[in-house]
This record gives structure tokens, sequence and C-alpha cells, in this order.
């Protein structure tokens, strides 16, 4: 189907419109949007793809935190490995929960909505919302930070990368869910398959008597001299920074509406995967780092023969280095599969933001624009928020992994522990359902459902206050300081609309009075725009119609008038004067003065328009227009009538209705409304033409 439609012997294009289909595609209609629900397979890599990617910096963060000891600390990293996979373990299971109960796709905000109040839920919305802005700000600085491992001479276009692929993340979610998933599923399983083969491969090695050896291995460390407070402090630091591999659990509880049915079966289904893979790879990889000696310093220069003026390789290049060898083209696989999970991770959040702020808005805590699908059945507006919220994080942050590290997973964990706390409330509530004699299910079920979700409380608040002690000065503050001013932005939005809804509803004081029906039709000069508008009010039947005019000066009044006369217009004149050179006040003044001698009169008045079609004649006309109507609505008991009148260069608009509509042809239906005719039988035809006697 060409973009393009003939107009007079040339082709000529809507080039907005032509941009936006060739970037997201022809529009979808209503009833395709089961089209648009993923299969397990699919929904793996668009709603796990952060946490499977968060495997790449998560034991990098962490060996760097423990780095700051010296390398003996490195000794008790597999302790701390095996804390942060039990403690993604219990999530994973305390979420098959959620999943379980809730299955409206609001996840923690609903579970804490209904068992503990208003306040705690929107402190849970802004935290996810805050905490999802990150995810795309550290999965795309993770994903540069491994792309200029492979590629150092990039450094210097950091940021510049960073914001393109956002810009592209962007593009490619508003092309729809299934478009989504279908990009994102090859990198996603070329990770998980090709790191499963590099931590299979050195294991083998290692036990063969080759273990790898990384290049940073036989490094020296500048270690801190630390007391015994100073050293609990850096574990404690070293597990919260392991901890971000956690990030992204909570999307699937909070995408469960985009799944095939069974939902629930799947949603569980996919959550169990992802919590296994992520594990594996976590341990794995912590493993190999070990075992290789990687050396990853959260300041390079700590690294004695290291040359700090260079990037710092990451933790995965080192240990892909190690095991196939710099330059193999293993390495270079490894590499670009990771760069390009770490970025397509950001997509976790492209999905779950956009799905709770269409949850929050239709619960009047957020713009009703964001529950508004587009085109292609996405609540894109939520995406366009996040991509420019993240965009501006890279910038202030330069991009630096390490710098927005410090503000991640504050947010996700105070999510995590209010909705595991709320489950406690939720299992309790139906135990006294069951034993009050109401259907509250099992009593089996419930008590291992209030089991696992109470130790999931208890493990989430203590990962919470530990997060916070270890992170609040490095950083994290600001996130603290981020979620109570969104959640009262959330409070505050949730009031206005109260307020409105208030202000609007139907009530016994609610009558109709008013009397009297009359039209008043805005005339600037005798032109055909004026014409026709007078032709629609006298068509209206209104029970009296007045043309009335704005006289700037006594000339312009006498030569309306004259010329008024002149073609025997059948409508009154009425000129009134403005010697202060305004058009709106006098208008409003008559109208005013005409109720007080007529009654309460609904008055309607009738403003022409030009229609016209490129930008700039947008700059050329209507401002008066525009000014006049929005001046004039705020009059009690007066209603604007916009009457367009197409100029010639409304071809441009017009030719859009000869292309056909998706469907349309395979449907029958006629493909033109008004393409194929001559032009001057176009305009004749169009609605807004001349009228029959012009």
């Amino acid at each position: 189907m060409s973009p393009f439609v003939a107009h007079e012997g040339r082709e000529s294009a809507d080039a907005p419109q032509l941009a936006k289909r060739i970037l997201i595609g022809e529009p979808l209609t209503t009833e395709q949007v089961n089209d648009q629900l993923l299969p397990k397979r699919m929904a793996l890599p668009i709603f796990a793809s952060d946490a499977l990617s968060s495997v790449a910096y998560g034991p990098q963060e962490m060996l760097m935190i423990m780095l700051i000891g010296g390398t003996t600390f490195l000794t008790l990293s597999p302790w701390i490995a095996a804390a942060v996979v039990l403690l993604l373990i219990v999530v994973v299971l305390s979420y098959r929960q959620i999943i379980k109960a809730y299955t409206s796709g609001g996840g923690d905000f609903e579970v804490v909505q209904k068992n503990l109040g208003e306040l705690p839920s929107v402190i849970v919305a802004a935290a996810l919302l805050v905490d999802y802005i990150l995810t795309v700000s550290v999965s795309i600085a993770s994903g540069v930070d491994n792309i200029i491992s492979a590629l150092p001479e990039l450094n210097p276009w950091r940021v510049e990368l960073a914001v393109g692929f956002v810009v592209l993340i962007i593009v490619v979610n508003l092309r729809g869910v299934r478009e989504a998933s279908s990009v994102f599923a090859i990198p996603t399983y070329v990770f998980i398959g090709s790191v499963v083969v590099m931590i299979g491969t050195g294991l083998i090695r290692m036990l063969m008597g080759d273990a790898p050896v990384a290049s940073s291995a036989g490094y020296a460390v500048h270690a801190e001299s630390l007391g015994q407070a100073a050293m609990v402090l850096v574990i404690l630091r070293a597990f919260s920074s392991g901890c971000s591999a956690l990030t992204g659990v909570e999307a699937v509880s909070n995408g469960v509406p985009a799944f095939r049915v069974p939902k629930v079966a799947n949603a569980k289904t996919t959550l169990a995967l992802m919590g296994s893979i992520a594990a594996v790879l976590f341990a794995g990889l912590t493993t190999m780092a070990l075992v290789s000696g990687v050396r990853y310093a959260e300041n390079p220069c700590d690294l004695i023969g290291f040359d700090c003026t260079g990037p710092q390789p990451s933790l995965m290049a080192q240990v892909a280095a190690a095991t196939f060898g710099a330059g193999s083209i293993p390495f270079f696989i490894i590499q670009a599969a990771t760069a390009c999970v770490l970025l397509l991770a950001a997509n976790t959040a492209f999905n779950g933001f956009p799905l709770l702020g269409s949850v929050l808005a239709r619960e009047g805590y957020a713009p009703k624009a964001l529950n508004t699908r587009g085109d292609r059945l996405v609540f894109s507006n939520g995406m366009i928020v996040l991509g420019v919220a993240a965009i501006g994080v890279l910038v202030v942050f330069q991009a630096n992994l390490t710098s927005l590290i410090q503000l991640y997973i504050i947010g996700v964990f105070v999510s995590f522990s209010l909705g595991q706390i709320g489950m406690v409330r939720h299992w309790r509530r139906m135990l006294r359902s069951i034993r009050s004699g109401g259907d509250g299910g099992s009593r089996r079920e419930i008590y291992t459902g209030m089991t696992v979700n109470l130790g999931g409380a208890a493990f989430t608040v203590l990962v919470l206050m530990i997060v916070t002690i270890t992170k609040f000065t490095h950083g994290a503050w600001m996130v603290f300081l981020a979620i109570p001013v969104l959640a009262m932005l959330m409070l505050g939005v949730k009031r206005y609309y109260r307020d409105v809804e208030h202000e609007i509803t139907v009530d016994d004081a609610t009558h109709f009075g008013a009397r009297g029906d009359v039209a008043i039709v805005l005339v600037s000069r005798l032109q055909k725009p004026v014409i026709k508008a007078l032709d629609y009010a006298i068509a209206a039947r209104h029970e009296k119609t007045i043309a009335l005019h704005v006289a700037l000066t006594p000339a312009d009044g006498e030569e309306l008038h004259r010329q008024w006369q002149e073609y025997s217009i059948p409508v009154p004149l009425i000129i009134v004067d403005s010697p202060f050179r305004t058009f709106a006040q006098p208008v409003e003044h008559f109208i005013r003065q005409y109720r007080e001698k007529h009654g309460p009169s609904v008055v309607t008045v009738y403003l022409p328009q030009y229609i016209v079609g490129h930008w700039w004649e947008k700059v050329l006309h209507n401002r008066r227009a525009r000014r006049m109507a929005n001046q004039l609505m705020l009059v009690h008991g007066v209603s604007i009538t916009l009457v367009p009148w197409l100029l010639d260069s409304s071809e441009l608009i017009y030719g859009r209705r000869s292309r056909p509509l998706p469907g349309q042809q395979r449907a029958g239906r006629p493909v033109a409304l008004y393409g194929g005719a001559p032009r001057r039988e176009r305009r004749a035809q169009r609605p807004g033409g001349p009228p029959d006697r012009e």
C-alpha cells in the first residue's frame, strides 16, 4: 500500500503521518487487542529481560565493593552470592502468590491498596515508577559500558550512545507488544545460551586443571584500612549491590493481563523460569569471576598496574576473554549478546511503567492520558514519559553505571516490602472469612501462601534496611526524596479529579432553566467564510440570529453596513464600537446586555475558522478566533461553534482520505472518499465547502 496519493498529477504525502507509519506501523483496531497477547516463550524476553540481564552487572558491583577491603575480602563473596540467590528464590515464590491472588496487573500497588490503604499504595506506586526510570537508565548505561569494553574508542560518545538507545527502544515498543517481543526474543535467548556455554566451558577447564585467568588477575589493590564496623558495612554494601539482580521480578505480576490464557498459570511459569535462569547465571558468573581472578575496582586507579586513563573492562568482558580469549569470535558474541540484552532490559520497564501508569490513571492518581492506548494498542503516552525521564537521568549522571547503581533497587525493595506485608494481611483476611463461614479457599493454600509471604516480608524488609543504610550517603537520598514528592503529586491529582467529579455530578439542584435561543455570528469583513457561518446559523433554526461586528473605527462599520445592504443579507447586522481596539470584551458586553433585556437566553456564537494544510499557515491564521473562543467560553451560558472554511492548501489534509484504511480493500469497501475526482468537484463535495449559492 503506497503512502502517496496523487493530486493534480503530482505525488504528495503527509510527512508526519508517513514518518509515524514507518516508525510504528499501521494502526490496529481495538478488536485486535487479543492478538497482541503473549505466549510464555515470548513473554520471557519481554518481562524477564531486566532480571536476566542484571546478572551481568550484579556480580560485578558485588565484587567491586568487596575489593575495597582488599583481595582477601573476595573469599567472602560466595557466601554473599548465596544470600542473594536465596533472597531471589524467596522473592520469586512470594510473587507467585501475588500473581495468583491479584490478576488485574496492579501488582504491588493493588495488593497494598486493598490491604494497607491509600497512602502506602501511593508510596508503592511512586517507588515503582522511580525504579522503572532507574531500570532504563542503569540497563542502558550498563549496555553501553559493555560496548565500550569491547570497543574502547567509543568512550567519548558514552552519553550520546545511551540517549540513542533509549530512543530506539521507545520506537520499538511503540510498534506494539508482539513486535517488541519478536525483536527482543533472539538477543535474550542468545545471551542466556552464550553465558551458560561460557560458564560451562570455564568450569570444565577448571576441572581439567586449566582454569581461565583474567587479564586483571595479577593486579594488586590499594586496600583501605578498615575497622570491624567498617568491614561489616562493606559486606552489607556488597550484599545490597548484589541484590540489584532482583530488579524486574515484580514486572511479571504487573504484566499478567498481557499473557495468553490461562493467564495466571502462564505468568507463574514465566516467573519461575526467570528466577531459575537468573539464579543459575548469577551464581555461575560469580564463580567464574572468582576462579579467573577478576579484579574490578570502584576507582580503577586503585588497581596497581592498571592504566587507569582508559576504560575498565567489565566483569563479563574479563570472564569471556579469560575463557575464550580476547578478540575471539565467542568473546565478541558474548559481548554483543550482553550489550543487547542489557540495552533491551530496559524493555521490562517499558512494559511495567505504562501498565502501572494505566492502573494509576484508572484509579485517578495519574493523568487520564496514561490510560489511553495508541495506534498499536500500547499505552504509548506512558512509554514516552518513561523515555523522556530516563534520558534526563542519563544526561545528568553522564551514563555512569557506578553512580547510577547507587540510586538503584531502593524503590523496588520499598514495593517488595510493602507488597509482601500486604499479602500477609490478605491471607489473614481470607482466614477470618473461612472461620466466619465465608468462602475463602482452602486452609492449606492460605497457610502456605501466608508462610511464603511472611518469609518474603521478613527478608525484603531486612534487605531494605541494609540497602538504605549502605546506599543512603552514596546518592540513594535522592530516591528517598523523589518517592514522597511523587506520592504527594499523585495524591494531589487524585484530590483534583475527586473535586472535579463532585463539581460536575448531577444533583437535585441541577435544573433546565434556560429560556430563549439566540445565535450570534461574528463578522469581521463580508467574505465567503462569514457567508458560510451565516448559512449554518440559519439552517440551525435558532429563535433569533444576529450578525455582530466589532468596529475598531467608524469607517469599518460604515463600509460593512453598505456591503450588507448591497448583498441583501437576510440577517440583522449589529455594529458595536471598540474604542480600546479589543474584540472579545465588546462581544461579552453585548451578550450580557442582551441577557439583561431578553432574559437568560442560550447564546451560540459562530466563529469562522480556516482549515489549512501547512504548519506555517497556522501561525498566519485563526489567532484572533482562538483568542475570542477561549475568552467567550468563560461567559456563562455561551457555547462556541467553529465553522470551518477549507483553504486550497487543505487539499494536503483531505488527500489523506484517499488512502485505504487497514483491511479496507480486503473487505471490499470503497477506497477513496474524495480521491479520483477532479479538484473542483472534490471541493464541492467535501465538508466545509462553499454553499450552493456561491
